[in-house]
């Protein structure tokens, strides 16, 4: 017996995977093109013409920025900052979802808007600043990671995520004896590891491609410079160099006399900047995706 043909649904399924194929094609091609560009001769880059592989290969653009000894501390300091942001934010944004979650918290409505509304409003960049100038966090590494512990949009699909959770068994867990901190850490948690991993990520990829809070808070201590902000330094002073040599300028950041463009360095840059975060996504999307089916916020 043949199988009655469903054209409707062939044409559909062609047309969803063709369309599939070309935004992933556009979405992909630009980061492509950055690692071609990282890759290939700085001055060969001059002559354009670059899409999808080198046309000369070269490692110089990453040994030149590699020989500049602030990168890799400013890449230890991004390491650290992002390590400390997303289990201090994990962590405490978890713990007061479970507090709001709990219906025999009185206070849990108030509480819950109170946080809702600084997703919305907050004071501004000015008294922001002086608020941490009167705390004493002003350059200082704690800067980074005191201000980001709890986040009201992760507290939200933690809070909708842990509803969904039976309260028969944090109820059985209170029979036995268990306290909230009991609950906490050996129930809820556990359960919670899609909806964790989920905005572990969210907190990772936000806390290493951060630079502004380094340029208000931090940008007269070198030591303290993140991966990013140098990033940043290097396109403005590419940028630079480059108005002043007539768009064809070349930048030397070492001791040697080897020449680079702005262009080749910021594909290095760019591309050092971005593996991390490509290395350490495979090993959670399979918890990303559940997280945001659980964890969405529907309200």
């Amino acid at each position: 017996m043949k199988r009655r043909v469903n054209y409707n649904e062939y044409i559909f399924n062609t047309i969803n995977v063709t369309i599939m194929i070309l935004f992933s094609i556009t979405m992909l091609y630009p980061f492509w093109n950055t690692i071609a560009v990282s890759f290939n001769e700085a001055i060969d880059t001059i002559r354009g013409g670059i899409t999808l592989m080198p046309r000369r290969f070269t490692l110089q653009n990453y040994r030149i920025v590699f020989s500049n000894g602030t990168i890799f501390h400013a890449f230890l300091v991004s390491v650290a900052r992002t390590t400390l942001n997303v289990l201090t934010n994990v962590f405490f944004t978890a713990m007061i979802a479970y507090v709001l979650s709990r219906p025999n918290f009185i206070f849990r409505k108030q509480f819950t808007v109170i946080l809702v509304v600084s997703m919305y409003i907050n004071a501004g960049l000015i008294p922001t600043y002086f608020l941490i100038k009167n705390l004493h966090l002003l350059n200082t590494f704690w800067v980074y990671v005191i201000p980001s512990m709890v986040s009201a949009f992760n507290f939200l699909v933690i809070r909708t995520f842990l509803r969904n959770i039976p309260e028969s068994i944090i109820e059985s867990v209170r029979i036995d004896g268990g306290t909230d901190f009991i609950i906490f850490f050996k129930i809820i948690l556990p359960l919670s590891k899609p909806v964790l991993a989920t905005v572990a990520l969210f907190v990772a990829v936000g806390a290493w491609n951060s630079w502004f809070d380094t340029l208000i808070y931090a940008s007269s201590k070198v030591n303290l410079h993140t991966l990013q902000y140098k990033l940043m330094e290097f396109l403005q002073s590419s940028q630079a160099q480059s108005r002043s040599a007539g768009d064809i300028g070349s930048m030397a950041l070492s001791k040697t006399s080897n020449m680079v463009t702005p262009v080749s360095i910021r594909a290095a840059i760019t591309v050092i900047a971005a593996t991390p975060i490509i290395i350490v996504y495979p090993f959670i999307q399979r918890y990303f995706v559940i997280g945001m089916n659980l964890g969405g916020v529907k309200e």
